[in-house]
């Protein structure tokens, strides 16, 4: 079974080292929760894990191969839904998601008409399914960025903040896609401060992973 791994990490920004010396390993069907202040990362690591940022240091690996050996590959098993949800405010929910959709080969028999149904069922979403994306609330825009998961074949699914403005009703079907999701041998990496129902599912804490702090008295003694 694939796995996914992270070995040795490092990130910067802005010329700041955010985090060194990371490791993750995520089986097939696994889960994995980041955690940490505001600024220690999370949503750095999951851009590095998208393909989206480079990191400064370290390697990942897909199925016990460097992803740098083939990424265009590797971005196939990859779906990545960021903070900001992304959507055109001239299109309808149904067309938003068809335009998500064709970024992928349809995952199932069905086709792509049978899975926008699905995805739109899924986060109750079908009687909005005509309404232009600039009259949604935040809780419907989340809804629908968070929908196309259910229509893309990727393996990984990498998700920050994905309960934001969701209400309760509308997690436990974030929560129920998770599982289905991982019971098909997919994996989730989720950045959140918020608790999700996500059963064994491992913990990193970026704070683990913070450069040491350089002492002032030893940059002034360098020179």
């Amino acid at each position: 079974m694939s796995a996914f791994e992270g070995r040795n990490l490092a990130c910067s920004r802005a010329g700041r080292r955010i985090f060194a010396a990371l490791d993750f390993t995520l089986p097939a069907g696994g889960a994995l929760i980041l955690r940490g202040a505001n600024g220690s990362g999370k949503s750095s690591l999951l851009r590095v894990l998208a393909g989206l940022l480079a990191p400064v240091g370290g390697e990942l690996h897909w199925d016990g191969k460097a992803v740098n050996d083939d990424p265009e590959a590797f971005q196939d098993n990859i779906c990545y839904v960021g903070h900001g949800n992304a959507i055109k405010p001239v299109l309808t929910v149904h067309e938003n998601l068809a335009f998500w959709s064709k970024l992928y080969p349809p995952k199932s028999a069905e086709g792509y008409d049978g899975l926008l149904d699905q995805a739109l069922e899924t986060f109750s979403l079908t009687a909005l399914r005509d309404v232009p994306g600039r009259q949604l609330s935040s809780g419907q825009s989340r809804r629908l960025s968070l929908s196309r998961l259910i229509t893309s074949p990727a393996r990984i699914w990498l998700l920050d903040e994905p309960s934001v403005g969701l209400d309760d009703v509308s997690l436990k079907r974030l929560e129920a896609a998770i599982a289905e999701h991982r019971a098909g041998g997919g994996m989730v990496i989720a950045a959140t401060h918020t608790p999700l129902d996500i059963a064994d599912a491992d913990l990193l804490l970026l704070q683990d992973f913070a450069p040491p702090a350089i002492d002032p008295e030893l940059l002034e003694n360098s020179w």
